[in-house]
C-alpha cells in the first residue's frame, strides 16, 4: 500500500518524508486556504520539490472547459502533478480528455460504487472514496472499499483505488486488508501508526534499566 499525506503543509510533507514512507501528496485549495496559501499553482510547484512521488491537485471549476484549463495549468507544473478533479459528469467528461492528453487524474468525492465504476471506465488514474465521511452517517466506509476493489479486480481496470478521509489507524489497515492501494491520511494519524502502549513501556523499562547499569559502574 502506499501512503499519501493529505496536506498542504510543508513542515509536515517534509516531516513525513523524513520518515522514508510517504509516496505522495494530496491537497486542494480548502486546505492551502486554512494555512494562509494566496497562491495555489506556486505552492503545489513546493509541494513537488519535496515530493517525488504524485502530488494530487485539485480545480475548482465545475464545468468542463473551466476543469481543462485549471487541470492544464496544473499538470504543466511538474510531471508528477495529479489533476484532482470531482466526480460530477463534467468531471468524468474531463478525466476521459485528460486522459486521453496522458494526464493523470485523481477522481474525488466518490461515495458508491457505480461512481467509481464510471470513473474507471473514464479512465481516471486514481478514484478516492471518502470512508471517513461515510462514517459519519452511520454507513460502512469500509464496504465502499471492498466493492470497489472487487468489481475493479473483476475487470482488469487500471485505476487505483485510493482510500480518502481516512481518521484513524484502523481506517489504514481495514483499507490495507481489503486491497486498497493507496491511502491518504493527515500526519497525525501517520504518526499514530506508530504507537502501541507496549512499544512505549518496553522503551521505558529499556532506558531505565540502562540507566541502573550506568550507575552501577
Amino acid at each position: 500500500m502506499k501512503f499519501f499525506i493529505d496536506t498542504a503543509d510543508l513542515a509536515e510533507i517534509r516531516e513525513a518524508h523524513s520518515m522514508g514512507i510517504l509516496d505522495g501528496v494530496t491537497t486542494n485549495p480548502s486546505l492551502c486556504a486554512k494555512i494562509g496559501v494566496k497562491d495555489f499553482e506556486g505552492h503545489i510547484a513546493k509541494i513537488c520539490e519535496i515530493v517525488d512521488g504524485d502530488v494530487s491537485a485539485e480545480v475548482v471549476s465545475t464545468d468542463y472547459a473551466g476543469m481543462m484549463a485549471e487541470g492544464r495549468r496544473l499538470a504543466a507544473i511538474a510531471p508528477n502533478v495529479v489533476v484532482k478533479v470531482p466526480l460530477i459528469k463534467e468531471g468524468i467528461k474531463a478525466i476521459k480528455t485528460f486522459t486521453e492528453e496522458g494526464i493523470k487524474t485523481n477522481c474525488t468525492l466518490c461515495f458508491s460504487s457505480p461512481q467509481a465504476l464510471i470513473a474507471a471506465k473514464a479512465g481516471a488514474t486514481y478514484i478516492s472514496p471518502f470512508i471517513g465521511r461515510l462514517d459519519d452517517i452511520s454507513t460502512d466506509g469500509m464496504r465502499l472499499i471492498a466493492e470497489i476493489v472487487e468489481i475493479y479486480g473483476n475487470y482488469g481496470f487500471a485505476t487505483e483505488v485510493l482510500a480518502a478521509s481516512i481518521r484513524h489507524p484502523l481506517h489504514v489497515v481495514e483499507a490495507a486488508k481489503l486491497g486498497a492501494d493507496v491511502a491518504t491520511m493527515p500526519l497525525s494519524v501517520i504518526e499514530a501508526l506508530l504507537k502501541h502502549p507496549l512499544t512505549d513501556i518496553g522503551l521505558d523499562k529499556f532506558l531505565k534499566d540502562w540507566a541502573k547499569l550506568q550507575a552501577g559502574g
